[in-house]
């Protein structure tokens, strides 16, 4: 198992901090560093930067947003990324959700699976430099009856094959993850029900088109906090856990909020949404029950997050990101070497 760390969003006011945390994670040994975007800063700026200024550890995008970009301009952001990386980039994908999709990019959420399959399809015939052309049911290319043409990417990736990954939580979207990708990003992963969560309906993928889970990444992030008081660590991720359940999406199309209720909390799923949607977001944060937040979080001194870690690469993590919790840069980059002194001890470094 290997360890990545995710920076989350730029732009808050921490971004000369966040480059800190890449370069340390890049000495540290971290095999790869990702960068978010939602409808603030985008991600193919930030991994250009932190490329430009790290030597070893891969870049990647959790998430490009689907919506966001056409097709061929992931190919061309994906090949530039990695041509300027020296070979370092990962291309992570995902349809967002709703309220962004609609209200930030006026793109309809509709039919999400088998958008995101057309859009790989077309990703990866740019990327390999064939002549772009594709009839489908969301893009066309070239247009008819125009003057267009079926083109192919003039600058060549550093590598024949760039690793894509996609953002995925539920059942269909993992098991078509587990059939077009090469990773899968997920999030609030408990390692002890990761098998109906997540390994089954991916490895059911696989299966469809003759493969076995064997050299694909399975890459949850989970937040990570250092100290001894568990309670107190897992307050700090209580607005967080917060936000996702119970706000992130609309109420009919909240993808964390069904997973709270795949693992158990179907009625403190129902709570926290409600209460979130009614504004009331402290009320919301404190419903969610400690133990939700324990198992989808990487809490407390190194032994015990040592522990943990064995636990989730035993269920079948390959690539275990972290976000290092710390209100300073120096806690944050003490929560990063407790993750590579914890890997250590649990044998798996």
């Amino acid at each position: 198992m290997r360890l990545g760390i995710n920076l989350g969003y730029w732009g808050g006011g921490m971004d000369a901090d966040n480059l800190a945390v890449a370069q340390e994670a890049d000495r540290l040994g971290y095999a790869v560093c990702w960068a978010a975007e939602a409808y603030g800063s985008d991600a193919a700026t930030v991994l250009s930067w932190v490329a430009a200024q790290t030597e070893r550890i891969d870049i990647g995008s959790a998430i490009f947003q689907i919506p966001a970009r056409t097709p061929a301009m992931t190919a061309m952001t994906a090949a530039t990324l990695d041509s300027l990386s020296g070979g370092r980039f990962r291309l992570g994908l995902g349809v967002s959700g709703p309220q962004v999709s609609e209200g930030w990019y006026g793109t309809r959420f509709d039919k999400p699976l088998s958008r995101t399959r057309e859009y790989v399809e077309i990703v990866r015939k740019a990327m390999a430099r064939e002549r772009l052309s594709h009839e489908g049911e969301h893009w066309t290319l070239p247009l008819p009856d125009g003057p267009g043409k079926a083109l192919k990417l003039t600058v060549h990736p550093v590598r024949e094959h760039i690793p894509l990954y996609i953002a995925a939580i539920g059942p269909k979207n993992l098991e078509q993850t587990g059939e077009i990708a090469d990773g899968a990003l997920t999030l609030f992963c408990a390692a002890e029900n990761m098998e109906e969560t997540s390994l089954a309906p991916l490895r059911a993928g696989r299966a469809k088109v003759g493969k076995t889970l064997d050299g694909f990444d399975v890459c949850p992030t989970l937040p990570l906090a250092l100290g001894d008081d568990v309670d107190a660590l897992a307050d700090i991720f209580r607005p967080y856990t917060a936000l996702y359940v119970g706000g992130m999406g609309s109420r009919k199309q909240n993808f964390y909020n069904r997973l709270a209720q795949r693992m158990g909390y179907e009625k403190e799923a129902a709570e926290i949404q409600d209460k979130y949607l009614a504004g009331d977001k402290d009320g919301a944060a404190a419903a969610i029950p400690r133990e939700l937040i324990d198992r989808t979080s990487l809490l407390g001194p190194v032994e015990r997050i040592a522990d943990r870690m064995q636990e989730y690469a035993a269920a079948g993590v390959t690539t275990l990101t972290v976000t290092p919790a710390g209100w300073t840069l120096d806690e944050r980059v003490a929560a990063l070497r407790a993750g590579v002194e914890a890997m250590e001890r649990a044998g798996l470094a």
